[in-house]
């Protein structure tokens, strides 16, 4: 077997981050990486900034008192903004995440797993270099690809420019 993408990124043991669960991966046939969960002290680590597409979770443990700057942390490590979450039990917290990072998850989640949109209930769509705008399960998703035109045919055509609330009494 090759080395996977995430093996290649996340060695099992790093100076500034380690595996604790998974990790392991297959590709005798397709392309499988198991459930893995990373801790690091790096908020500028690889799976901090890069789009993973698979079960990869990694986290980094902030000071409470860091709550303001870790909100900019977030926004502004990745050019990416496909789906984020925030968990929490103060509504100003929650609030404030919600508003300070607009543009840092085209899908955000409040005290929901962020496992993606469900075609038909809720749009799906991405942010800045993750893509633009609503996707599948957007009933809006068709005005993405169309340019609108708008035509009008008057078959009685106007004979005076004049409209008739225009004229004297």
């Amino acid at each position: 077997m090759t080395p996977s993408v995430l093996t290649l990124m996340v060695p099992k043991k790093a100076d500034d981050a380690e595996i604790i669960t998974g990790g392991d991966y297959d590709d005798s046939k397709g392309y499988f990486i198991s459930p893995t969960t990373i801790v690091t002290d790096n908020p500028k680590y690889t799976t901090m900034c890069e789009e993973i597409f698979g079960p990869v979770l990694t986290i980094y443990v902030y000071e409470p008192k860091d709550w303001q700057s870790t909100l900019e942390l977030v926004d502004t490590t990745s050019p990416y903004a496909l789906t984020g979450c925030v968990w929490g039990q103060d509504k100003k917290a929650t609030n404030e995440a919600t508003e300070k990072l607009t543009h840092a998850a085209g899908n955000f989640y409040i005290n929901d797993k962020p496992t993606g949109a469900v075609v038909g209930q809720q749009p799906f769509g991405g942010s800045r270099a993750s893509g633009t705008n609503d996707k599948a399960g957007s009933m809006f998703n068709l005005v993405r690809w169309v340019s609108q035109r708008t035509i009008k045919e008057t078959f009685d055509p106007p004979k005076d420019y004049k409209y008739p609330f225009m004229e004297e009494e």
